[in-house]
């Protein structure tokens, strides 16, 4: 490719990965928003839940693995891991879309200053996790074209948010696990 159609195809991308980052937050919050649930009564739905949890805490894990790697100058393993939290984070995405299409949301019961913090660590997660998509996109996307600078200036600041999403999801998840119906 040529510098034209290689600024294209950036083009392209970039618009997509911006079309991604507006449509999944959407889509989610009118899941959570709309007054009613898919009819799918299959008890499997119950699980996911839990099975959000599991994704969230290997999540961690495999962030924690790709910063060791490529601290290490171990680039095909940093790929690998941060391939393995990127599909992660789909399959999440889509355990989470599923669960909160079909069943009522759960509230959180807790009381006293707990829920307080409960609370801001949901707030800060839902948003950041909001945040966190383009950045994600973007930092995938130039790893895969080998935009190597653009990927190590952006991952400074995608990195952290990530991991805190990833831990918060695990806190708030162990927070209102003993909620669940």
């Amino acid at each position: 490719m040529n510098k034209t159609e290689v600024e294209i195809a950036h083009k392209n991308y970039s618009k997509l990965i911006i079309a991604v980052s507006v449509l999944i937050p959407l889509g989610v919050a009118v899941l959570l928003f709309i007054p009613f649930k898919a009819n799918l009564n299959q008890e499997w739905v119950k699980f996911l839940p839990h099975f959000n949890g599991v994704i969230n805490s290997a999540t961690v894990f495999i962030l924690l693995l790709g910063l060791y790697f490529i601290r290490r100058k171990q680039v095909a393993n940093h790929k690998a891991s941060m391939t393995g939290a990127f599909i992660l984070g789909v399959i999440f995405l889509f355990s989470y879309v599923i669960y909160h299409a079909t069943v009522p949301n759960t509230s959180y019961g807790g009381e006293g200053f707990i829920r307080y913090i409960y609370y801001f660590l949901l707030i800060t997660h839902i948003l950041f996790s909001i945040v966190v998509v383009p950045f994600v996109l973007f930092a995938f996307y130039f790893a895969l074209s080998n935009n190597i600078d653009r990927h190590k200036k952006l991952v400074k600041y995608t990195y952290p948010i990530w991991m805190y999403v990833s831990v918060t999801g695990v806190i708030v998840y162990l927070m209102i696990s003993p909620y669940y119906k």
